[in-house]
């Protein structure tokens, strides 16, 4: 598993860039961070459960630590927090994000909604865990 060698928040393009010690570097969108989070919130407890997020192109990475030797934990100016990005799966946001990017349009597609659209029903900032 590639480790990372170099991990930094550019908040004013909205990018985390980070290498890895086989040579990859990435720059990848906080939105794409933000709507892919790894959390129950975001992807449910299961297939089919995820909950689409929209209204994330302007989100920041306001914080970031680091969770031993194999994550980290953003912060989002939304509020959000309870993601955990290990760095496979950094890697994997890096590595296939025009793909990811196009299964995100076609899920709002789907949807019937906008990627700029508000989120429905919670009030902006609230975060539940389960």
């Amino acid at each position: 598993m590639p480790r990372p060698t170099e991990l930094t928040v550019h908040q004013h393009s909205r990018v985390l860039e980070i290498a890895f010690d086989d040579g990859a570097r990435f720059r990848i969108p906080f939105e794409l961070m933000r709507v892919y989070s790894p959390s129950a919130e975001v992807m449910g407890h299961g297939p089919g459960q995820e909950t689409l997020q929209t209204g994330k192109r302007e989100v920041v990475v306001a914080g970031i630590e680091p969770v031993g030797h194999y994550a980290v934990r953003p912060t989002f100016s939304d509020g959000h927090a309870s993601g955990l990005f290990t760095w496979d799966y950094l890697y994997k946001l890096g590595s296939q994000q025009d793909q990811l990017w196009r299964d995100y349009e076609a899920r709002l597609i789907a949807a019937g909604r906008g990627r700029d659209d508000a989120m429905p029903g919670k009030a902006a900032g609230s975060c539940h865990s389960h």
